[in-house]
C-alpha cells in the first residue's frame, strides 16, 4: 500500500460505492478507543481529534430500561452515541457490521449501505472483500501480488455525507426501483430502463445497473489475475460515477486522468461517498515514484 497526500492531509480509506454490490479493501489504521467500566449510567466521551466540532467532551446519561438514546450535538458524538444505542455483543461479526450501520442511519445521519462496517470487521489483509449486499455474504479476493501497488490520493476536497446529495443519490435509486416495480435496482435491467424514468433518475439507475455487473467482472478480472482487465473497469466506474451518479468533482476527475497518463498504471477511480476526498490507483510497483511525481505536476499545473 503506498499513498500520496498533496497537501499532507488526512488519508483516505479505499472503496468501490456501489448500489447492492460491493468491493473494498481495508487499510492498516485504526481508531483508539481508551475506556474503563462504569458503575452508573453517567457517560464521559473524549475525542484527540482537532478536526471535529467543540466540546471535544461530552457527557451524558445512558437511558434506563431501554429507552433510546438520543442524538445531538456535536455531531461527532453521535456516532459513538449509536453503537451504544444498537450494538450487542454477541460475538457474530455481521451483526456487529449492521449495528455500526445502524448506528449511522440513526444517529449520525447517513443513509449509508454497510460497505465500510463490513470491510472493518471482515476485511483480510492481502485480499479485496467481495460484499453482497443483499445476502450478507462476504468473499475475500486474493490481492497480495508483489508487483503491485495501490495507491490512495488525496484531492483535499472535504465532503460531508450528511448533506443533501448523498441522501439525495439513494433516495433516487429507490424511486427508479419503485417506478420499474422491483424492490431493488439489484433485480433490474438496462432493457427495464427503456422509456419509464425521466433524465436524472435514469442515470442513477444506470449506474448502479451497471456497476453491480462491473464489481462482479472485476472480482473475476483479480481472481485470474488480470490487471488490466481490472483498471479498464476501475476507469469505467469512475467515469460512470462522473458523468451518470454526478458524485465526483474536478479534482478527482484531474487524479484520475493525471495517474492514467503514466506507463506502469492499470487503472484509477474515485473512492468513497464522492464530491471530494480520495482516488484509488493500481499500478505497478515500480511505477510508483513516477505516478506521484506526475501527479504533483499535474496538482502544480492546476493550481488545485
Amino acid at each position: 500500500m503506498s499513498d500520496i497526500d498533496l497537501n499532507q492531509s488526512e488519508h483516505g480509506y479505499v472503496s468501490a460505492v456501489i448500489e447492492e454490490k460491493n468491493s473494498s479493501l481495508a487499510l492498516p489504521l485504526v481508531t483508539v478507543m481508551v475506556g474503563s467500566r462504569i458503575s452508573d449510567k453517567n457517560v464521559s466521551i473524549v475525542t484527540a481529534t482537532k478536526a471535529v466540532e467543540e466540546p471535544r467532551r461530552v457527557d451524558f446519561v445512558l437511558p434506563k430500561d431501554n429507552q433510546p438514546l438520543s442524538p445531538g450535538q456535536p455531531n461527532w458524538a453521535n456516532y459513538i452515541k449509536g453503537v451504544l444505542q444498537h450494538y450487542r455483543d454477541d460475538g457474530d461479526k455481521v451483526a456487529k457490521a449492521e449495528a455500526c450501520q445502524k448506528a449511522e442511519h440513526t444517529h449520525a445521519g447517513v443513509p449509508c449501505g454497510i460497505m465500510d462496517q463490513f470491510v472493518s470487521v471482515l476485511g483480510m489483509e492481502g485480499h479485496a472483500l467481495l460484499i453482497d449486499c443483499r445476502s450478507l455474504e462476504a468473499t475475500l479476493v486474493p490481492l497480495a501480488d508483489p508487483s503491485l501497488v495501490i495507491l490512495i490520493t488525496n484531492s483535499n476536497v472535504r465532503h460531508s455525507l450528511t448533506g443533501s446529495e448523498y441522501p439525495s443519490r439513494r433516495r433516487q435509486c429507490e424511486e427508479a426501483a419503485a417506478i420499474l416495480g422491483k424492490t431493488s435496482l439489484r433485480e433490474a435491467s438496462l432493457k427495464d430502463l427503456e422509456g419509464r424514468l425521466e433524465s436524472v433518475t435514469f442515470r442513477r439507475a444506470r449506474h448502479v445497473i451497471e456497476e453491480i455487473k462491473r464489481t462482479a467482472e472485476a472480482a473475476e478480472a483479480l481472481k485470474r489475475g488480470d490487471y488490466r482487465e481490472f483498471g479498464r473497469l476501475m476507469v469505467e466506474s469512475h467515469n460512470s460515477l462522473r458523468d451518470y451518479y454526478e458524485v465526483s468533482c474536478s479534482e478527482l476527475d484531474e487524479l484520475v486522468s493525471a495517474a492514467m497518463e503514466v506507463d506502469g498504471v492499470y487503472g484509477s477511480r474515485m473512492t468513497g461517498g464522492g464530491f471530494g476526498g480520495c482516488t484509488v490507483t493500481l499500478l505497478e510497483a515500480d511505477a510508483v515514484d513516477r505516478t506521484i511525481q506526475h501527479i504533483k505536476v499535474a496538482q502544480r499545473e492546476q493550481a488545485w
